[in-house]
């Protein structure tokens, strides 16, 4: 029986595992065992941040938002439980947008929830 040879696929392993790493410092960039190492880590952080992000950028929306409703006379939790109960189905992301690219619309917005 003829015997497989490994030696390419291991080398295309760790030029892929290197490519990856370029641009890191260090041994990390060179040297294949903490190059696989931070590689593996950077994959993980970015899976991780991808999901962060979003709730950081929810809490963004609502703080913008609430800093734009309070001058109106209203907190944030207050606008948003009467644009639930006026069945207004605008998110937090185009309210805060609103709220800082167009503010006299923003403004209408909160006087027709307030009546």
């Amino acid at each position: 029986m003829s015997r497989v040879k490994t030696a390419i696929l291991h080398l295309k392993k760790r030029r892929k595992t290197l490519k990856a790493a370029k641009g890191y410092r260090h041994g990390r960039k060179r040297l294949i065992r903490l190059a696989r190492v931070a590689v593996t880590k950077a994959g993980a952080y970015a899976y991780r941040d991808r999901r962060k992000k979003k709730r950081e950028r929810r809490t963004l929306w609502q703080v913008q938002i609430n800093a734009a409703v309070r001058p109106l006379g209203l907190s944030y939790n207050q606008f948003i439980n009467l644009l639930t109960k006026k069945k207004i189905g605008l998110d937090r992301k185009i309210l805060a947008d609103l709220a800082e690219q167009n503010l006299a619309l923003f403004t209408k917005i909160v006087e027709q929830v307030k009546k």
